[in-house]
């Protein structure tokens, strides 16, 4: 029920297993879907800092990354035919349900009568990778960074992960050529990265970010994911919400590759009626990760499909993409158009395309989800407090967004309003890290959107408060933690919108 597979293994290891196998259920029943169990991102040798030193493997720091017993992936055909030997304990009717056999009715979980012989042999083998970078320097604002970014390393073939969001990128590097042919110039640089062993724990961009955390924190404007560009149809869009405003522009501009009268935006917004429709990036899945939730960087992560069923299996090839994810290659192009066009209006726009009110709206929404879920023993008034002034900073930062794009003049003094305020629009998004992080996860520093310590949390917002009210679901004393964590994110946000104003505050 959203476990990650470290989840799984370590439970099991918790509970006196000695071996797990694992299986995915609803993909191909011939496909074993292969992925870490690591816990956490970045070099398990280097945690929180980007190579030199490296701890050794026994390190309890290292150690504690891993489950302490093996586990090995096989397809659910495999588990069927395993489980289907098993008696005692009847299987749960949930679990029985999601097989895709229809007999199963009688399974039971063991133990026995079945002996399964499970050999296993560990490899610790380090090994070099290679993050690859082109960089379009920017002609006015070559120390402000737009980052475009797509894994490259791949379990099998890897036509969907990440292949596609690889031929993307590389799409966009030919555009981007022949746009500097014809003499264009970005205002601001643009970088085009291609990491390496994001299926390992996102490790080649967390190494990055760490090496470069101090320049990316200061002149990093946003960074765009495109994972598994195309899984099929339907379009996924994740982002921080200063950036929705200008997402929807885009969709409006670039037509639906399976519709031929439409643009992406309607077809979209049809296939979101009801629902939010730009979702939020909580999650860990992919080079986004370090970007937001350790530097503090506005972020988008976009696909084409939701699911699809050759997930890290053998059968991610390119005659699934041709037969099944894409056959014509459209909804390629149309990732292309969308990741290049959000690129060149951050790169090229005099100000920012950045809109704090949908953020402030946003906050508003999570704190009245949270009060539902707290009870009213506690308190949210120091939340509410920030989130009514980050409003205001943020209604000030759009009236001098607006005064300043009527303002024909080009002299000094109006490029120099332009690059305090655009500044300050970068920055903001920093206000919401936290030095000390999250509890029992202190590498991830943002406090609005985080890794959830909680598989089973109801809510994708302020990590650390859904980690308490999980642990008083669970009928701990976590009041107090709550408490704290609720005063936490209440100080980011007010941090952040102290950043948007940028001055400095009377307050204490």
């Amino acid at each position: 029920m959203g476990m990650s597979r470290h989840e799984a293994v370590a439970n099991a290891a918790a509970r006196g297993v000695a071996a797990v196998l694992m299986f995915t259920e609803g993909g191909v029943r011939e496909g074993v879907e292969r992925g870490t169990v690591m816990r956490g991102v970045g070099d398990p040798l280097s945690p929180g800092w980007a190579g030199g030193e490296r701890l050794g493997v026994d390190d309890p720091r290292v150690a504690g990354r891993f489950p302490a017993i093996p586990s090995m992936p096989v397809s659910e055909s495999a588990a069927e035919g395993i489980l289907a030997t098993l008696d005692r304990e009847r299987m749960p009717s949930e679990w029985r349900e999601s097989f895709q056999s229809g007999e199963r009715r009688f399974w039971g979980v063991g133990p026995g009568p079945t002996m399964l012989n499970f050999t296993y042999k560990g490899e610790q083998v380090m090994s070099t990778i290679h993050n690859v970078f082109a960089v379009i320097k920017g002609s006015e604002e070559a120390d402000r960074y737009v980052l475009l970014g797509n894994h490259r390393d791949a379990w099998t073939y890897g036509a969907v992960d990440p292949n596609s969001g690889t031929a993307a990128l590389l799409d966009i590097a030919r555009r981007f050529a022949l746009l500097l042919r014809s003499g264009w110039r970005p205002r601001r640089t643009i970088v085009l990265c291609s990491w390496d062993a994001e299926e390992f724990g996102m490790i080649g961009s967390t190494e990055w970010v760490e090496q470069n955390l101090l320049n990316l924190g200061s002149k990093a404007v946003a960074y765009f994911n495109v994972d598994c560009a195309v899984q099929g149809p339907g379009l996924f869009v994740s982002a921080t919400p200063q950036l929705d405003d200008l997402l929807v522009e885009v969709l409006k501009q670039v037509k639906d590759p399976d519709s031929e009268n439409a643009y992406v935006y309607e077809q979209w917004a049809a296939a979101n009626r009801g629902v939010k429709k730009i979702q939020r990036l909580s999650r860990v899945d992919s080079d986004f990760a370090p970007f937001l939730q350790h530097a503090g960087i506005a972020s988008v992560d976009l696909y084409f499909g939701l699911d699809f069923p050759v997930y890290h299996t053998a059968f991610d090839s390119y005659d699934w993409m041709v037969n099944f994810g894409d056959p014509l290659f459209h909804r390629h192009v149309t990732v292309t158009g969308i990741w290049g066009l959000v690129a060149l209006r951050l790169a090229d726009d005099p100000i920012l395309p950045f809109n704090y009110l949908s953020y402030a709206a946003e906050l508003q929404e999570y704190k009245n989800a949270l009060n539902a879920l707290v009870g009213e023993s506690i308190s949210l008034d120091p939340l509410a407090a920030a989130i009514e002034d980050f409003t205001t900073a943020a209604y000030e930062a759009d009236g001098e967004i607006k005064k300043l794009k009527v303002d024909e003049n080009t002299n000094r003094l109006t490029l120099l309003r332009r690059r305090s305020l655009n500044d300050r629009l970068m920055l903001t998004e920093r206000g919401f890290l936290d030095p000390e992080g999250l509890p029992g996860r202190e590498w991830f520093k943002h406090l609005i959107y985080g890794a959830g310590g909680d598989s089973e949390s109801k809510i994708e917002f302020f990590p650390g408060v859904s980690d308490g009210i999980s642990g008083k679901r669970k009928g701990g004393d976590e009041e107090a933690k709550i408490r704290h964590e609720i005063w936490r994110v209440s100080r980011a946000i007010q941090r952040a919108a102290s950043a948007l104003r940028g001055g400095l505050t009377s307050k204490w």
